[in-house]
């Protein structure tokens, strides 16, 4: 009898396929290898990340009669409100968004031989001293990354970190201050469902390519570049993002980044009006650890997915004999369900609620949540085999539980 865990984290994410909008190699490639941070001594103890929560600029209170692009002075009276945002969004965080582009080269199948492929994505300016996001899986298997600024100007860049759990990697250029404009972090824990955002990114190669939409809901959760694993919390949007996309900003009306455009569902791997940003909340934490230790480790704790409700999470997916599931916490699972038609035994994998109904959960360790990011992020503060007290509410009656926290892959390490 099949897994119905694994079976379920094959199908989970979407009907539809689930593609990572990077624009990959030309030829197939194996045996990956990366850029070995440890290759080059690079001081990051005076780099600052962006903080969280600016309050950013109201866009559509700013006068256009004094804008440094004439044609904008020009039709100041004439453009609508509407318009004015998008119009100044482009002008000001444009120059935050790279191209990354990388290659890779490989033993080809006869002596002295190579294969060579070539991939591209998005990137994002952190700091003025060159450090800049993307996506792990834009640069994964780079023997070279190349980053190129709005100007035109290109660097070699090294990866000083990266995360495939949350698809997460930064590298670091050598740039001139001058050229280097860093992104304001907003607040993602603060979104709302159909709020208006706009993600910049070079789809197909197309530089700094502006794309709006909204936001269409919250807190999904998508598979990882790592096998078996998904990233928590992530921002669904109906903005236009396709190959070349990965690794781009996604920003409010106010201009302040709210996430990093990741991914998309569809069918034929481009644009379907579903696409996945990983929150900014949650690159600013795992972007302050790489920064000192270029990896995560990190607990697991068990729960695939939860549903925000008044109060508290339901945990809607937990894990067959998870770290929570061990721990008692009701939560729906997943079971192998076998039916009977005409006379044909079925086999499927069914979400099934617990008995006595679910748990909600409060609070982590004693402290108050109210977002599925915050969940994640106090959880994800903890190792391997540490344990955690969940606070929850069961029955009426406020109880805790205490979790062990698994590895990521579900072993001990």
């Amino acid at each position: 009898m099949a897994d119905p865990k694994n079976f379920f984290r094959r199908l989970f994410s979407a009907a539809a396929l689930l593609t990572f909008c990077a624009v990959a190699a030309s030829v197939p490639l194996s045996a990956q290898t990366y850029v070995n941070p440890g290759e080059t001594r690079i001081d990051l103890r005076n780099t600052v990340l962006p903080k969280l929560g600016s309050k950013g600029e109201a866009l559509h209170k700013v006068s256009l009669v004094d804008n440094e692009d004439p044609i904008v002075r020009q039709r100041a009276d004439e453009i609508l409100p509407e318009e004015k945002v998008g119009i100044l969004i482009y002008q000001k965080r444009s120059r935050s968004i790279v191209n990354v582009d990388t290659e890779m080269v490989r033993q080809g199948p006869y002596p002295f031989s190579e294969l060579h492929g070539e991939g591209r994505g998005s990137g994002i300016v952190l700091t003025k001293d060159g450090v800049i996001l993307t996506n792990f899986h834009v640069v994964e298997g780079a023997d070279s990354v190349t980053i190129t600024l709005f100007n035109g100007e290109a660097y070699s860049a090294v990866i000083i970190g990266q995360d495939p759990n949350t698809d997460i990697a930064l590298l670091k250029i050598s740039a001139p201050e001058k050229d280097l404009f860093p992104v304001e972090f907003g607040d993602s824990s603060q979104i709302l469902v159909g709020q208006v955002v706009y993600a910049i990114g070079n789809p197909f190669g197309i530089d700094r390519t502006l794309t709006r939409g909204i936001v269409s809901n919250l807190n999904r959760t998508i598979d990882s570049p790592k096998q078996h694993r998904q990233i928590k919390g992530v921002i669904q949007i109906d903005a236009a993002i396709n190959p070349g996309n990965s690794g781009g900003a996604l920003f409010d009306s106010r201009g302040r980044m709210i996430g990093m455009n990741t991914a998309i569902a569809s069918q034929v791997g481009q644009n379907s009006g579903v696409g996945f940003a990983t929150p900014v909340n949650t690159i600013s934490r795992i972007a302050n650890i790489l920064l000192v230790k270029g990896k995560v480790d990190r607990g697991d704790i068990g729960i695939i997915q939860v549903t925000e409700v008044n109060g508290g999470l339901i945990p809607a997916l937990i894990d067959n004999d998870g770290p929570a599931d061990r721990a008692g916490l009701r939560g729906w699972k997943l079971a192998m369900v076998v039916t009977n038609q005409h006379g044909m035994r079925i086999q499927s994998v069914q979400r099934i609620p617990p008995r006595g109904g679910v748990d909600v959960i409060v609070g982590v360790n004693g402290q108050p949540i109210q977002s599925g990011e915050e969940f994640i992020s106090l959880v994800e503060e903890h190792e391997p085999g540490e344990k955690v007290i969940l606070n929850i509410v069961r029955d009426g009656k406020q109880r805790e539980l205490s979790v062990v926290l698994g590895a990521p892959d579900g072993n001990q390490e």
